[in-house]
């Protein structure tokens, strides 16, 4: 399906500018584009057309910037960071700025390729916490419809270049950078979908609860996990552990709660099941950085 969407694709390559409004925001798309190399066609095509940082594709290169490079159709091969990576239709590359690379097609099969490079402090500081690393540079996530659209909507606002269209752009490179860690997660757990069912049981039965304790040890003995698997499991799919999630959840109930006007502090610490008032009051102010009593004021000044 994705290979004939691709053939009926034009091919464009864009630099596109960016305001100091734009750079304010941490995040800027500075190019687009996907070239189809056809078999037996030397990589890359029309070299020279390129600005110098980005000519020397297939002998090496570094990049002052991050880009996401997508195999949608042929094969190849990706050098950096001393490893050499076998790409085919469904690969990802990662770029990162300073790193020394190259890739090309294989001359007999050629391919088609999708780009979007991007900069800014935002996501250098994704590099920093280790969520965009050199650890991480190869991902093979499969032909995606999802992933190919995400790629078709950034050439659209880069052609249109609508008003807050860098913003837009840069929202599509963030729900690529989503996809990726999903991807990864799934592969980590092969049993992924059994794993997923667990954890909306769990979740729908605290909702259901939301008003009582539970226990998590109970919870995992009836889902035929451990405590410790179970946080492992939740973890995997959610960032938290259970009882993290069911904290939260309850909080969010609480900012519900404050809203009405004949509910009391207390009065919602209670019915949420916290015996203590100061406890909650704490939990309320780490999770939303207001304490209780400021959020029922800011409602209702």
């Amino acid at each position: 399906m994705v290979k004939d969407v691709d053939d009926k694709r034009e091919c464009f390559f864009h630099y596109i500018p960016h305001s100091n409004e734009d750079e304010k925001l941490g995040m800027v798309c500075t190019t687009a584009g996907n070239i189809l190399v056809p078999p037996n066609t030397v990589y890359p095509p029309n070299k020279n057309a390129h600005p110098v940082p980005f000519r020397e594709v297939a002998e090496g290169r570094t990049l002052p910037e991050f880009q996401f490079v997508y195999i949608s159709d042929g094969e190849g091969v990706f050098y950096a960071e001393s490893r050499t990576y076998t790409v085919k239709a469904g690969s990802i590359l990662l770029l990162l700025p300073g790193m020394k690379h190259s890739y090309k097609p294989r001359y007999e099969t050629g391919w088609h390729e999708y780009w979007v490079g991007f900069t800014g402090s935002f996501f250098n500081s994704l590099m920093d916490e280790g969520i965009l690393s050199r650890e991480r540079i190869f991902f093979e996530i499969g032909l995606r419809d999802y992933v190919l659209s995400i790629f078709m909507q950034i050439f659209e606002e880069v052609r249109s270049q609508q008003p807050l269209y860098q913003v837009k752009a840069c929202s599509q490179v963030y729900l690529l950078l989503a996809e990726l860690l999903i991807s990864e997660r799934r592969k980590k757990h092969p049993e992924y979908s059994e794993q997923q069912q667990i954890v909306e049981k769990v979740k729908f039965y605290m909702e259901e609860n939301i008003y009582k304790k539970i226990n998590i040890t109970n919870i995992a003995q009836e889902a035929g996990l451990n405590a410790s698997r179970l946080n492992d499991v939740f973890k995997a799919y959610t960032s938290m552990t259970p009882y993290q999630y069911y904290i939260q959840i309850k909080i969010n109930k609480a900012c519900r709660l404050l809203e009405q006007m004949d509910i009391s502090v207390k009065e919602a610490a209670f019915k949420l099941g916290f015996d203590d008032q100061y406890y909650f009051s704490r939990l309320f102010r780490q999770k939303t950085g207001i304490p209780p009593s400021r959020w029922k004021g800011f409602i209702y000044q």
